[in-house]
């Protein structure tokens, strides 16, 4: 078996900013599995998901917890959710996105226009971990959907409530307070 690496890449986001990977994990090649019909699996072992600008091709990945470590008896949720946690804390504005979302893209438009650069954390390009880490969203927050928007470490809301903030002029007075604006 291959020794998985200890130095693993930043998550990717579409942002200046990079999210740092959770502590303790390994990540492996692994067989995966989907019904999804917009995935397919070539002879080479890679999946190729389907997406508006093309297919792309990603390696099957699994993510398995360090057994090495003292915190070892803490499960794999709840360091996502540790992970989730230190990110919405750490930063001023985070949107939790899907690149290919209308809604993900309006909210991301009204930040841009305030000259805000939050973290947006695409999920869909996350691999296996983008629907365990939309689940951990769903239990934090009792919102299932993206975008999932945070600012100041509060949960917003999605797109609706978002530009609702917006529109009544409420927006830019948290963003202030949170010390997102440029």
């Amino acid at each position: 078996m291959a020794v998985p690496p200890t130095n693993l890449p930043p998550l990717p986001l579409k942002s200046s900013r990079t999210l740092s990977y959770l502590p303790n994990l390994s990540i492996c090649s692994a067989p995966f599995n989907n019904n999804n019909s917009s995935l397919k699996t070539s002879s080479s072992s890679s999946t190729t998901i389907l997406t508006i600008n093309g297919p792309k091709r990603y390696r099957p990945m699994s993510v398995r917890a360090n057994t090495d470590s003292p915190s070892s008896s803490s499960s794999f949720g709840s360091r996502l959710e540790d992970s989730v946690k230190k990110t919405v804390a750490d930063n001023p504005v985070v949107v939790y996105s899907k690149t290919w979302c209308s809604y993900s893209s309006e909210v991301k438009s009204v930040f841009k226009r305030l000259n805000v650069d939050p973290v947006v954390v695409e999920l869909d390009e996350l691999g296996p971990q983008g629907p365990q880490v939309q689940k951990v969203l769903e239990r934090l927050t009792g919102q299932h959907t993206v975008p999932n928007v945070f600012i100041g470490g509060k949960h917003i809301g999605g797109c609706t409530d978002t530009v609702k903030l917006y529109r009544k002029g409420e927006l830019e007075p948290l963003l202030s307070e949170a010390n997102a604006k440029d």
